[in-house]
C-alpha cells in the first residue's frame, strides 16, 4: 500500500518512523510519503490560509494549494481521506475496509479547517476519530493510518487481531507478564496453571465482565 499524507506540518509525523510501522515500511509492505502542501501555494509568500468569508474566528486553509497538491499524487486507484468531526466514525470494520486499498491520500486540515470547495472538488471520505476537536488533522491521520495498517497482511500477527479489543464486540481481557508477584499483587493462578482450557475460559469471562461494566453499548451492537 502507498500512503501519501498532505500536510502543512511534515515534522509532525515522526511517529510513523518507529516500531511496527517502521518495520512495515522497511519490509516494503507500506510506503508512506509526507508532502508539504505549502510547496504548491501560488502565493509569493507560500501562504496557505486566509480569513473566512462572512467573518468568524480563526483562519481557513485555502483551496488552491490543497487541490494542486492532491492532484500531483492522484491516480486512478487513489482514495482520499479527510479527518473531520463531521465524518464517519472510525471502527475496526472501516479500518479493515481501508486496508484493502492500494493508494490512500490523507489531507490534513488545520486552523479552523479547509475551504469547503476542497470537499466538493476532491470528494474525500470524511472520517472522525471521536466526538472532540483537535487543532489539526495530523494526529487523527496518524491514528487512522496506525489502525488500518494493522489489518494489512504481514504488519502484525493475525492472532493478535483475533483476540484484541473490539474484535468480537468485547473489550480485551487483562494480561500479565513477569514478575509473578509485584508489591503483593499476584498474577491470577489460572494463568500460570498450564491448563489452556481454563485460561481461555477465564479470559472469555473477564472480557465479558469488563465489557458489561465499561462498554455495554458494544453488546447492544451485537444484538
Amino acid at each position: 500500500m502507498i500512503i501519501d499524507i498532505l500536510t502543512l506540518f511534515p515534522e509532525s509525523f515522526s511517529y510513523l518512523n518507529a516500531s511496527i510501522l517502521k518495520r512495515a515500511q522497511e519490509s516494503g509492505i507500506i510506503k508512506i510519503n509526507i508532502i508539504d502542501i505549502r510547496q504548491f501555494s501560488q502565493d509569493k509568500h507560500k501562504k496557505c490560509d486566509d480569513y473566512p468569508f462572512g467573518g468568524g474566528a480563526g483562519m481557513l486553509m485555502t483551496v488552491q494549494p490543497i487541490y494542486d497538491c492532491a492532484k500531483s499524487v492522484m491516480k486512478e486507484n487513489s482514495k482520499i481521506i479527510f479527518a473531520s468531526p463531521s465524518g464517519r466514525v472510525l471502527s475496526p470494520s472501516l479500518a479493515q475496509q481501508l486496508s484493502k486499498e492500494e493508494h490512500l491520500i490523507f489531507i490534513c486540515g488545520h486552523y479552523e479547517g479547509v475551504d469547503q470547495r476542497v470537499i466538493e472538488l476532491l470528494k474525500p471520505m470524511e472520517i472522525s476519530i471521536g466526538d472532540y476537536v483537535l487543532t489539526g488533522g495530523e494526529l487523527p491521520t496518524m491514528v487512522i493510518i496506525d489502525c488500518l495498517s494493522r489489518f494489512i497482511d504481514g504488519v502484525i500477527a493475525k492472532e493478535s487481531l483475533s483476540e484484541e479489543s473490539f474484535s468480537s464486540n468485547n473489550l480485551e481481557y487483562p494480561q500479565y507478564t513477569r514478575p509473578q508477584n509485584f508489591m503483593g499483587l499476584q498474577v491470577p493462578e489460572v494463568l500460570v496453571s498450564g491448563n489452556h482450557q481454563e485460561v481461555e475460559k477465564w479470559r472469555k469471562e473477564k472480557s465479558e465482565e469488563i465489557t458489561k461494566a465499561r462498554r455495554p453499548d458494544l453488546k447492544t451492537k451485537e444484538e
